[in-house]
């Protein structure tokens, strides 16, 4: 059922993906003896205090997708010297390849939104297991050779046979001796401890493109942790995360802001300088404009990643209110307000009834 139902093989099926899950899940529990056995005295209800199955059937609750392709390539995914499950899905590796892989490292880079906004060069400082260099990867101390794995006998797997309800089971899992690669170092170098790689610091330049955003990730190969024996290295992961701006957040492509105006800027018109990711910008603000209104800056948000072009700066003004008056400032407002001219338009209804309508009251 694994082999029909894997997501290898059924491309975007949900229904086959659960399917696959739910052939795996039971699989956790046959090779299980404790929770076989709960299994053969009190059927799926006895199993809703082992391994997180609900009473209704298997429902593995922390138990997703990841997990059930984990738990098959665990046990299923080589070996068989030329695995069944390397002919089903074409090709594989070699004996050994996939354990002696070094991990992947994920890192994350935090970036302001001018960097974002012209791309950035970074210099980074990662922390990774690096080749030996006594040994040159090999795990080996000079003069000595690898032997082949009396546990395994060179196979890189265990296989048992177990018998369950649904018959005779064989369980393939890699052998803990040597760790899938078949061979066993009896002499190992001093330096690594027969690993064939040693803790270190690796400095390396990562160009940023313009564009980014948090979430986006960039994949360096080869510089992930070192193979074990010489193996394949590893890759870093590096994700992007966009630092909060003290005058502008960024929706989409477009970055928004506020800028304060005068009165008296608002009421008569003026040309004033506003802030942008690139330096500042000359914005005309017309006469009577009104507190709230937003310009547009095209052109000057933040450059698209994957096209040409970029996206608008749009620029909310705000009228601000002075909150120190001298007794002069004070006069003059009083004779302005006397003016027709600073009274707010009337309407057939009131502030109130409006603001009453807006609520559905």
């Amino acid at each position: 059922m694994a082999l029909k139902y894997h997501p290898d093989r059924n491309p975007g099926d949900t229904e086959a993906e659960e399917k696959f899950k739910e052939a795996t899940e039971a699989y956790e529990v046959l090779k299980d003896p404790q929770k076989r056995q709960t299994y053969d005295q009190f059927g799926h209800e006895g199993l809703s205090g082992a391994g997180g199955f609900g009473g209704a059937g298997f429902g593995f609750g922390g138990f997703d997708l990841s997990d059930a392709l984990r738990a098959f390539m665990r046990d299923f995914g080589g070996g068989f010297g030329g695995s069944i499950f390397e002919e089903f899905f074409g090709g594989g590796t070699a004996r050994g390849e996939r354990y002696n892989r070094g991990e992947d490292l994920k890192i994350r880079l935090d970036l302001t939104l001018e960097e974002i906004y012209s791309g950035v060069e970074k210099r980074l400082s990662v922390k990774r297991l690096k080749t030996c260099e006594i040994c040159s990867g090999s795990g080996l101390a000079p003069g000595a050779s690898r032997q082949t794995c009396p546990d395994c006998r060179g196979a890189g797997q265990i296989r048992t046979l177990s018998r369950t309800f649904l018959g005779t089971v064989q369980q393939v899992r890699t052998c803990p001796r040597c760790r899938g690669t078949g061979e066993v170092i009896t002499n190992p170098c001093t330096n690594c401890g027969g690993e064939g790689r040693v803790k270190g610091i690796t400095e390396t330049k990562v160009n940023v493109p313009a564009g980014v955003a948090s979430g986006n990730y960039m994949t360096l190969e080869g510089f992930g942790n070192a193979g074990r024996f010489g193996g394949q290295p590893g890759n870093l992961i590096i994700v992007f995360n966009e630092k909060e701006h003290k005058l502008f957040t960024r929706k989409g492509n477009n970055v928004i802001g506020m800028v304060p105006i005068s009165f008296i800027h608002a009421a008569l018109g003026a040309e004033i300088p506003v802030p942008t990711l690139n330096g500042n910008h000359t914005l005309k603000i017309p006469a009577g404009t009104q507190s709230g209104k937003i310009f547009k800056l095209r052109g000057k948000g933040i450059p698209n990643l994957r096209s040409y072009g970029s996206g608008d700066q749009l620029i909310q003004v705000a009228v601000w209110t002075p909150t120190k008056l001298s007794s002069a400032d004070k006069e003059l407002l009083r004779s302005l307000d006397r003016s027709s001219s600073f009274k707010p338009p009337k309407s057939d209804r009131s502030f109130f009834d409006k603001l009453k309508g807006s609520l559905g009251i």
